[in-house]
């Protein structure tokens, strides 16, 4: 039960590293959580994935103090506690790790229980966007389906739909429009691939939402829908629970994006220069393309008439349902250029999208 020594020693940062250095061991240790020691190497507390995630909402960057989102009042056990008991404390605090520590608060060991490895089932369905035409993909796209289109070995679909399996997700809607028989010819109805497929014909382009109106049956569940040429790590399910917590009619997963002005800019007054500042750095969440929604959401679109995420989004905003962003640090693409494309399948050989391996 307990994890290797070498695994837990590697998910150790002391208290003065960052959030950049904190993510950085999230994805490299893999074990879903970072144990935060002080100068003394005393245990001051952990960090997990939402921990980060609520920093980031906060107005935090990567390089804010782990001292500013440390959970500090985390669950530990001593040495020797019975297996049972341990699975008994994660099942009742809902955690999947927990620190041991001796009698003078140093880390000697952690439990784990990675559930990773046996996903639960999940039953809710998935819908991929994949009716766009890709013209900035030219002349990938010419004769060929954009999320058809291959990267390191297989498309870029395939690799969505693998990724979502490895999470427990088994039923998935395309919905095609540009050279939509090409997609249901390699895919057919999901058999080869373990799952269930079935489609939604565009009868012209609809937007990233529009094609929600057609759905028939409605979901009677939370779903999650992603655009259908985004290469992500970004764990379906975790976005999935975070969308059913929060009571949200629509989540949103965002990504930070940072650009650093080329000049120094000159801050003015009227004619009076009042302060300067060197290439300063613009922060802003962009969409990522990947979403969570209620069945009732649905009720926002019209039928074959085109609508795009961010309006959807909007309309429910005027209707006072709530409406959440998901931040997410997890390896992303949206694969919209040639430039892109190859930039997608280096990252797989070099397994920096590591869930999504040929």
């Amino acid at each position: 039960m307990s994890a290797s020594i070498e695994l837990w020693r590697q998910g150790i940062l002391p208290l003065s590293a960052n959030i950049q250095q904190a993510i950085l061991n999230l994805d490299e240790v893999a074990i879903k959580i970072v144990l935060i020691v002080n100068e003394s190497g005393r245990l001051e507390g952990t960090i997990s994935d939402g921990d980060i995630r609520r920093g980031l909402l906060r107005g935090l960057d990567m390089s804010s103090p782990l001292s500013e989102i440390v959970h500090r009042n985390a669950l530990v056990v001593p040495p020797g506690l019975g297996r049972d008991t341990v699975l008994q404390l994660m099942t009742a605090n809902k955690i999947q790790q927990i620190p041991i520590v001796d009698d003078d608060q140093r880390v000697v060991g952690l439990h784990l229980w990675d559930e990773v490895t046996t996903p639960a089932a999940r039953s809710n369905l998935m819908v991929i966007m994949a009716g766009g035409k890709g013209t900035r993909l030219m002349p990938h796209t010419e004769n060929c389906p954009k999320p058809l289109v291959p990267v390191a070995g297989k498309p870029m679909l395939e690799h969505i739909i693998e990724r979502a399996k490895s999470e427990g997700f088994n039923h998935f809607v395309l919905a095609i429009h540009y050279l939509g028989h090409m997609i249901e010819d390699y895919f057919g109805n999901g058999e080869e691939l373990g799952v269930t497929i079935d489609y939604l014909r565009e009868p012209a382009p609809l937007g990233t939402a529009g094609a929600l109106g057609l759905l028939n049956p409605r979901p009677d569940a939370p779903f999650v829908v992603t655009n259908g040429d985004v290469i992500t790590d970004i764990r379906y399910g975790e976005l999935l629970d975070f969308h059913n917590r929060y009571s949200a009619a629509a989540t949103m997963a965002v990504r930070l994006h940072e650009w650093q002005h080329p000049f120094g800019v000159v801050q003015t007054n009227g004619i009076d220069i009042v302060g300067f500042e060197e290439k300063p750095v613009a922060r802003s969440h962009i969409n990522a393309g990947v979403y969570a929604l209620m069945p009732e959401a649905l009720d926002c679109l019209v039928p074959e008439v085109p609508c795009d995420m961010p309006t959807l989004f909007e309309r429910l905003q005027g209707k006072t349902m709530r409406t959440v962003a998901y931040p997410m640090h997890e390896p992303w693409l949206d694969v919209g250029r040639p430039d892109d494309l190859k930039f997608a399948a280096d990252s797989i050989s070099n397994s920096l999208v590591k869930e999504l391996k040929p």
